[in-house]
């Protein structure tokens, strides 16, 4: 539904890495609960195990630089 999860999927992907999606457009307060979870206020959020790691943005540029992967890896997902 969102061109920036979109590439947050494509990034995943890319990476051959199996993950869960869910549509917290679909609830108003699923949505604003995520949001103060993180304590980030945009969707889409990328957590690897529990863990918070960022938006869209955040996680391009950590799969460009190799922190994406490194991190994955530490987890044992790569």
């Amino acid at each position: 539904q969102c061109g920036f999860s979109a590439a947050i999927v494509q990034v995943l992907n890319g990476l051959n890495i199996r993950y869960k999606d869910i549509d917290v457009l679909s609830s108003p307060g699923l949505l604003q609960g995520i949001k103060e979870f993180a304590n980030w206020p945009t969707t889409p959020q990328l957590y690897i195990k529990g863990e918070f790691v960022g938006g869209c943005d955040i996680v391009r540029e950590m799969a460009a630089n190799g922190e994406l992967q490194a991190l994955l890896q530490e987890k044992g997902l790569l």
